[in-house]
C-alpha cells in the first residue's frame, strides 16, 4: 500500500518545499508564467463593474426563491425529490459566489462584495474568514505539496473521499467540526500558518454566530418534528452538492503538482450556459489563476485574448473526466506520481 502524503502546512513537505522539480530555499517565492497581453487591454478587462454580478445574483436569488417556492408547497409528496433536487442544486452553486466575492472583483461595490461573500460563505459552510485566508494562500501557492491548504485531490487519489464530495459527506462534516472547533477551542497548527493574528479574534467570533444560528436551526427543527426547515438551510449544501463536485474536480485534479505554471497545473473547460451560470464562469480556470483580478464576467474575453498561448481548452466536462478518471485510479493503486501533462504552444516555451 501507497503510504498518503503529507500536505499540511505544518509537516515536513511545508519546510522543505519543491518546485519545477527543485527544493526551494528559505521562503518560496514563485514566479509564475504569464502571458503576453498588452497593458492597456489587461487594464480593460480588469475594469470592476456592479451591473454584471447584480444580474446574476438577482437571477440565482429569483431561481432559489422559486425553487424553494415549489419544494415547500410539494413537501410530503414524491414531486418534492426533483423539487428540492433543483433547489438544492442551485443552492449549492453559493460555492461559486463565495469564490468570486472572496476575490472582491465580482462587484465594484465593496459593501456588495462583502454582503454577499458572508451570504455565500455561510451557505456553502466555509466560515468566511478562515477561507478569505485559505484562498489568498492557495492562489500564491496553487498545487504547491505543503504550501497549499485546498489541495483537493492528495496522492495517493482517495477515490472514495471522491464519490462521497459529491454529497459533500467527507468535506462537509470535516469543515462544520472545523468551526465548531475554531468556535470553542481556536485554530489548528495549519490554520495560524496564513490567518494573520489580526484576524484570528473575528474568525472566532464569526464561528460562534454560524454555531448560534445552526443551534437555533436544530431547536426550530425539534419544535416543528420535522427537517423541513433544514431543508432549505444547511441541508441543501449536502443533497444539491453533486454539481459543484462536478465541476470543482475539473479545476486541477490529476494534473502535476509544484510547478510554478498555471497551464500545467489548472484546466480550461468549455461548459454549457447553465453550468456556465452556476459556476460564474470559474471553468475558465487557467485565466482566473493566470489573473486572478480579472472579473468573472470578463473571463471569456480574457481566454480569447491568451488561448493561443495555452493548452487547447476541454470541450465539456465529459472531455475532462474521460481523461482524468484513469489517472486518479492509477493515482490510488500504486503509481501515485502519475498526472496528466498538458501540451504546451510551441511558441510559448521559449
Amino acid at each position: 500500500m501507497t503510504l498518503r502524503r503529507d500536505y499540511s502546512l505544518s509537516g515536513p513537505a511545508s519546510a522543505a518545499p519543491v518546485l519545477d522539480g527543485a527544493p526551494v530555499e528559505g521562503r518560496l517565492r514563485v514566479r509564475w508564467w504569464a502571458p503576453k497581453i498588452t497593458t492597456e487591454r489587461l487594464v480593460e478587462l480588469r475594469r470592476p463593474s456592479d451591473q454584471p454580478a447584480l444580474n446574476n445574483f438577482l437571477l440565482w436569488l429569483a431561481l432559489l426563491l422559486v425553487s424553494g417556492l415549489i419544494a415547500y408547497f410539494s413537501w410530503g409528496t414524491l414531486w418534492a425529490v426533483p423539487a428540492f433536487f433543483a433547489y438544492g442544486t442551485i443552492y449549492s452553486s453559493s460555492d461559486a459566489r463565495w469564490h468570486e466575492c472572496s476575490h472582491g472583483t465580482a462587484f465594484q461595490n465593496q459593501t456588495l462584495n462583502r454582503w454577499f461573500y458572508e451570504l455565500s460563505s455561510f451557505m456553502t459552510l466555509r466560515e468566511a474568514y478562515l477561507w478569505r485566508y485559505s484562498h489568498t494562500r492557495h492562489h500564491t501557492h496553487t498545487v504547491v505539496v505543503g504550501q497549499d491548504p485546498e489541495i483537493q485531490v492528495a496522492r495517493p487519489a482517495d477515490l472514495l473521499k471522491i464519490l462521497m464530495d459529491f454529497a459533500f459527506l467527507r468535506s462537509g462534516p470535516v469543515e462544520m467540526a472545523r468551526i465548531l472547533r475554531h468556535a470553542f477551542r481556536g485554530l489548528g497548527p495549519d490554520e495560524v500558518v496564513y490567518v494573520p493574528p489580526k484576524a484570528r479574534t473575528r474568525l472566532i467570533r464569526s464561528s460562534r454566530i454560524y454555531v448560534a444560528f445552526w443551534a437555533a436551526l436544530l431547536l426550530w427543527c425539534l419544535a416543528l418534528g420535522s427537517i423541513l426547515p433544514a431543508m432549505f438551510v444547511i441541508l441543501p449544501r449536502f443533497y444539491g452538492g453533486w454539481l459543484h463536485q462536478l465541476l470543482a474536480l475539473t479545476q486541477h485534479a490529476g494534473l502535476v503538482e509544484n510547478t510554478s505554471d498555471h497551464r500545467l497545473n489548472s484546466r480550461t473547460v468549455y461548459l454549457n450556459r447553465v453550468f456556465g451560470f452556476l459556476y460564474m464562469n470559474m471553468n475558465y480556470h487557467i485565466e482566473h489563476h493566470v489573473s486572478p483580478t480579472v472579473p468573472y464576467h470578463a473571463l471569456p474575453a480574457y481566454h480569447d485574448a491568451i488561448k493561443a498561448q495555452c493548452p487547447a481548452p476541454y470541450t465539456g466536462v465529459w472531455d475532462v473526466y474521460r481523461e482524468m478518471i484513469p489517472v486518479l485510479w492509477r493515482q490510488a493503486f500504486g503509481a501515485p506520481d502519475e498526472h496528466i501533462l498538458r501540451t504546451l504552444p510551441t511558441a510559448t516555451l521559449v
